[in-house]
C-alpha cells in the first residue's frame, strides 16, 4: 500500500508541474495513509522531471523520515501541522503559483467575486497572519503550519469546505481528499485568484465598488458540488438514454 501511495504522490507532483503551478523545484505535493500512519512527499530540490516513485519520502507523523534516500521538502514540517490538526485531509499541496502567491505578498484574501469561485471554495480565501521573528526562529516551516490552523480556528473556517489558505508573504496550500485532489484545487486556486484580480481591476477601472456575490449564490454554487444534496456531475444510478 505505501508504494500504490508513493505513486499516487509522484503522479500528483508531476501534475502539478504540467499546470504550470511549479516551475524549477518550487511546489510539492504529499500524501498520507492515516491507517499506517505514514505520508509520502517530494523530496527537496529534485527536478521534477527527475522524479520517481521510488525518491518520494516516507514521514511519519512524529516528523521522523521511515523511508527515502533523499532528504523530504523543507515545507514537510507544514504539512505534517495540516494532517494532525485537520484530520479529513488526504493530501497537501504548497506552490507559489503567480496570482495567488501574489494575494498573499499582498496579504489580501481573495474575495468571492463569482460563482467560478463559489463552485471550489466556500466563500473568501483567507489569508494567514505574518509570522513573528520569533516564530521564524524557532521553527519556521511547523510555525507556518500553526498560523494555518490559527487562521481557521480563530475565524471558525471550516477546513473542509474552504480547502485553500495563503500565507502571508509566503504563498498558497491547498488540500484533498487525496494527492492529486490537492493538487486540483491549487489549479482552481491559481484560476479563482487571476479572475479575482482582473476584476478588481475592471471595478476599479469603472469606479464600481468591490463586492463579494450575494451569499445566496455562493450557497448555490457551493452546495450543489459539495453540500450534502449535491447534483453537479454524474450521480449514482445515472443513466444516458
Amino acid at each position: 500500500m505505501l508504494e500504490e501511495l508513493r505513486k499516487a504522490v509522484l503522479e500528483a507532483n508531476l501534475a502539478l508541474s504540467r499546470a504550470g503551478l511549479a516551475p524549477g523545484t518550487w511546489g510539492n505535493v504529499s500524501g498520507i495513509d492515516r491507517g499506517q500512519g505514514f505520508f509520502a512527499i517530494k523530496p527537496s530540490g529534485i527536478p521534477y522531471g527527475e522524479l520517481t516513485a521510488d525518491a518520494m519520502v516516507l514521514v511519519d507523523l512524529a516528523g521522523k523520515v521511515v523511508e527515502g534516500r533523499f532528504k523530504p521538502s523543507s515545507d514537510t514540517a507544514t504539512h505534517l501541522e495540516i494532517y494532525c490538526e485537520f484530520p479529513e485531509v488526504g493530501g497537501v499541496t504548497h506552490t507559489h503559483s503567480t496570482v495567488a502567491t501574489a494575494f498573499a505578498q499582498a496579504e489580501q484574501p481573495i474575495v468571492c467575486l463569482g460563482t467560478t469561485h463559489a463552485d471550489h471554495f466556500d466563500g473568501q480565501v483567507p489569508v494567514t497572519r505574518m509570522l513573528t521573528p520569533a516564530e521564524v526562529a524557532k521553527d519556521y516551516e511547523r510555525e507556518t503550519g500553526k498560523v494555518i490552523v490559527e487562521a481557521f480556528m480563530e475565524c471558525g473556517i471550516d477546513h473542509v469546505r474552504m480547502p485553500a489558505v495563503l500565507v502571508a508573504g509566503h504563498g498558497p496550500f491547498t488540500w484533498g481528499r487525496d494527492a492529486m485532489d490537492s493538487v486540483r484545487n491549487a489549479i482552481a486556486l491559481e484560476e479563482v485568484a487571476r479572475m479575482a484580480r482582473d476584476t478588481i481591476l475592471l471595478r476599479r477601472a469603472f469606479g464600481q465598488p468591490i463586492e463579494p456575490i450575494p451569499d445566496h449564490l455562493l450557497r448555490k454554487h457551493f452546495d450543489r458540488k459539495h453540500g450534502p444534496g449535491a447534483y453537479y456531475g454524474q450521480q449514482s444510478g445515472d443513466s444516458h438514454r
